[in-house]
């Protein structure tokens, strides 16, 4: 009879397995326990220093809310998560593009930077050696692309843009903590005369509020910058006075975008007054030219001409033309500049008004009316392409049948003379329009262009 096989071998393996799994699963907890301590004690560390920070104890003299040198963590992680800034690369970015390069230059924060007017006088202030920061919503009333490629343009040039609304008041206290800004220009609104029978709320929003909030940021400013704004030729609403002066009156707007524009002047009237801000309102007419806005005439006039698509040319209701004092761009940021050069310094120190402070308004035009049929008679012979017209009466939507500038004030106090006829405005901006939109077509020569249109 076989004897029964010897287990004892056995056993003591699966012993000496499992005291060796033991010993592995006391280890992996050992050292689980000290990864938890040390992480608990580390998340403590960090909610001690944030409170800290951020919460420090009550004193006898509570700092002021907009103090210029108080940059809180909760504030830098609010920018840099929920609005795509903050912290010290942006603020480094900031600096560096609001830095003036010349001596005594400015630095100036343009408000709507990436728009039309905006992006011009950026370059225009950065070329000759002024600080430049920008701020742009990035809106989609017109195409936002555009404002993006604008934006491209600027930063070649060492401009950054801020993307932020003016009504985001923490954003704005923030940018004036880390620029003591001498200037603003301030181009930022919402445009369009026919717009606003469709979306009201938003020129409400953008021309007033966003206006009001800038003003309190820049009044609660050490040192309070000069400022210079946009208003429009709009305000000169139904007066019939012609050529239109600063003087003349401005009580009967035709539009809501007129309105605001007005409501803007009584409101900077109302900030100089009580707080010593220097206020220079720019009234501009009808400004044209490369990167321009395509929801103006000569910019969709010149797409629909290309396309072959029927254009719409209004008539007053006496079948009178209707007729622009078309202001080319490189003009109307001469003016600009010229206004940032002769604005006084504002007067106020911590909100309060210490003496009487500058309240200027400027006409910007080019103060020769064209009729709408002439802009498209020389839209025709650039692009070579007869337009399909279609005359119609004007509707009541806002516009208004003449504009035509006085701009003797302007060029008094800082030399504004416009240069730029309409036949050579116009052949820049189809330069640029053929070629930013990849079209290929022969543009005329001015030599061309004048020899059709002599009396131009």
């Amino acid at each position: 009879m076989a004897s029964p096989p010897d287990t004892s071998k056995t056993i003591k393996l699966e012993r000496y397995n499992s005291y060796l799994r033991r010993i592995h699963s006391t280890k992996v907890l050992n050292a689980s326990s000290k990864l938890l301590f040390r992480a608990t004690l580390l998340i403590a560390l960090v909610l001690i220093l944030f409170f800290t920070i951020n919460y420090p104890p009550l004193s006898d003299h509570p700092q002021h809310l907009h103090h210029p040198h108080h940059h809180s963590f909760l504030s830098t992680s609010f920018f840099a998560s929920s609005s795509a800034v903050g912290g010290a690369a942006w603020e480094k970015k900031i600096r560096h593009s609001s830095t003036p390069r010349r001596p005594n230059g400015f630095s100036v924060l343009v408000t709507g930077a990436a728009g039309f007017v905006g992006s011009h006088c950026c370059l225009a202030l950065k070329k000759r050696g002024d600080g430049v920061l920008g701020l742009d919503n990035f809106n989609s009333y017109y195409d936002p692309s555009l404002k993006r490629d604008r934006q491209k343009l600027l930063l070649k040039h060492q401009v950054f843009i801020v993307e932020g609304d003016l009504n985001d008041a923490p954003l704005l206290a923030k940018l004036f903590d880390v620029v003591p800004f001498t200037h603003i220009l301030h181009l930022a609104a919402q445009a369009g005369v026919r717009y606003a029978m469709q979306n009201p709320q938003s020129y409400v929003s953008s021309n007033i509020a966003g206006f009001v909030n800038l003003l309190e940021v820049a009044k609660a400013a050490n040192p309070q910058p000069a400022i210079v704004w946009a208003s429009s030729s709009s305000v000169y609403g139904l007066n019939t006075q012609v050529p239109f002066s600063e003087t003349h009156r401005t009580d009967q707007p035709a539009s809501l975008y007129a309105a605001t524009k007005k409501a803007g002047e009584e409101i900077a009237h109302t900030y100089n007054h009580i707080y010593g801000l220097s206020l220079t309102g720019l009234r501009f007419f009808t400004v044209y030219g490369p990167w321009g806005r395509p929801d103006m005439a000569y910019f969709f006039f010149t797409k629909d001409i290309l396309q072959g698509k029927p254009i719409d040319i209004y008539q007053t209701q006496d079948e009178k033309q209707v007729a622009r004092d078309f202001t080319y761009i490189d003009d109307v940021v001469k003016g600009c500049v010229g206004a940032l050069d002769t604005a006084r310094k504002s007067t106020g120190s911590g909100g309060k008004k210490k003496g009487p402070a500058q309240l200027r308004v400027y006409n910007l035009g080019n103060t020769s009316p064209v009729p709408v049929g002439k802009l498209v008679s020389i839209l025709e012979s650039l692009l070579n392409t007869k337009a399909k017209k279609h005359v119609i009466k004007m509707p009541r939507n806002g516009d208004v049948p003449y504009t035509h500038a006085n701009v003797s004030l302007a060029y008094r106090d800082f030399g504004y003379k416009p240069t730029t006829d309409l036949s050579s405005g116009l052949r820049k901006f189809v330069k640029w329009y053929v070629s930013y939109y990849g079209i290929h077509t022969r543009v005329k020569k001015d030599s061309e262009i004048r020899s059709e249109h002599p009396e131009d």
